[in-house]
């Protein structure tokens, strides 16, 4: 079956984004499955770049159904504001259909309220949150007092569950953290026209995708963020508020597993987090400061530095095993040229102890672990315009190589640029 998963095999910020719009050009429709506008995909076509939050990343492709699915939790105003854009910039495909799930939740601005006041609140503790009101949203999913996409469509509905809402929210955020409350009235009046706004994109997004994929139409499912930032099974407390691994693909969309063919996990060829939480690769000398800035590593939501470290096979091969990851996709190789001598974590010791394919959920234990490195030479020359394997200097395949072997998993795809041209396919996994 050639309907494919995409998932980050990091803390995110892999580079889904470049792939998903690369594969999107052989698929038919391309769905979202989890997370929030706390997510940005990076596209860089023809130059051009694109920040998606919400929207799936195969809406530049002309002739596509790209669907957000009911796993994913929906900020009106920012995904009516990217549509915008994106018409505004010629960017939304005539042929190209976008539809949301109408079970998907929607974030409202007291969930925004809450998760600042929270953060705010923890002092030392901080999680590195977005702000975006992400885990209040799915804590009220989770305890069943949440706005679907449905229910913001239903007038009657709508205003019966903001009411009940509002009375809790506001106990919450004037008696515990001495808060300003929000106003009903206002939000009431903002989501009414948002209501408008979104109705014709709201469907049954499960049953699109039902009958698409029965019609022989190749699916391919995008998650957001990255493994070790899922829920159960990440770093946890520094991790998001959804399941990003590959299983998630199917509650998020309202599919069966067999649907599922082929499952790519994204490896940056080095490492890179955000926000709190322990990094057993970081590095914070001079090699570090580099990478941040040859990668442009700043977050695409929030601008925040991304700490960056040497590529963490640890992590990676626990996501292998968690996903069922069949091939990777090596993105920003060229970030590393012109470091002399490169390193790639086989291990990490501690007490005596190792661990290889599995990360400590203890994060006492994590944050004093040390790596086991495998140091290879590095390479000088420009990769960008690299179109096959062979093409690259012969360090830079010895890296891959190194990196494929333990993974024990095929290289499916490498990343040599920015640039959607700027990739050297080794196997398409919708052509299976």
């Amino acid at each position: 079956m050639a309907n494919v998963a995409v998932v980050g095999t990091q803390w995110g910020d892999e580079g889904k984004g470049k792939i998903v719009d690369l594969y999107a050009e052989d698929a038919d429709v391309i769905v979202r499955f989890q997370g929030g506008n706390n997510a940005g995909h990076t596209l860089v076509v023809g130059g051009e770049q694109t920040i998606l939050h919400l929207i799936p990343s195969g809406i530049l492709h002309n002739g596509k159904i790209c669907i957000i699915g009911n796993g994913v939790v929906v900020d009106p105003a920012v995904l009516i504001r990217e549509v915008d854009e994106l018409r505004k910039r010629n960017l939304f495909p005539p042929q190209t259909k976008l539809f949301v799930s109408e079970s998907a939740h929607v974030i409202m601005p007291y969930h925004r309220r809450l998760d600042a006041a929270r953060e705010a609140h923890r002092g030392g503790g901080k999680l590195g949150t977005t702000g975006r009101g992400i885990g209040p949203a799915y804590e009220d999913k989770i305890g069943r007092c949440g706005i679907r996409i449905c229910d913001l469509l239903d007038e009657e509905v709508f205003r019966e569950k903001l009411h009940r809402n509002i009375m809790e929210k506001n106990f919450f955020l004037t008696k515990q953290f001495n808060e300003e409350p929000v106003d009903e009235k206002e939000i009431h009046a903002e989501y009414t026209k948002y209501a408008e706004r979104l109705r014709p994109y709201a469907a049954n997004t499960s049953l699109i995708i039902h009958e698409e994929s029965g019609r022989g139409k190749k699916v391919l499912f995008e998650g957001a963020q990255g493994a070790h930032l899922d829920i159960d099974h990440g770093t946890y407390p520094f991790v998001t508020s959804s399941s990003t691994v590959a299983g998630s693909a199917c509650c998020g969309s309202g599919v069966g597993p067999g649907r599922i063919g082929n499952v790519v996990g994204i490896v940056k060829a080095y490492t890179t987090r955000v926000g709190g939480g322990p990094f057993v690769t970081e590095l914070t000398d001079e090699t570090g400061e580099r990478i941040q800035k040859v990668g442009h590593e700043y977050g695409a939501t929030t601008g925040r530095k991304r700490r960056c470290g040497w590529l963490d096979m640890v992590l990676v091969r626990q996501s292998i095993r968690l996903s069922g990851i069949n091939g990777l996709a090596i993105t920003k190789l060229d970030v590393l040229g012109g470091i002399d001598k490169l390193r790639i974590c086989k291990g990490y010791s501690f007490g005596g102890g190792s661990y290889a394919d599995s990360v400590p959920p203890n994060l006492r234990i994590l944050a004093h672990c040390e790596p086991e490195y495998e140091e290879l030479d590095g390479w000088s020359e420009d990769i960008s315009k690299a179109k096959k394997i062979g093409d690259l200097p012969g360090n830079a395949r010895r890296y891959l190589d190194a990196l494929a072997e333990l993974a024990g998993v095929p290289l499916f795809l490498v990343s040599v640029g920015a640039d959607r041209k700027e990739t050297i396919i080794l196997r398409n996994p919708l052509a299976d």
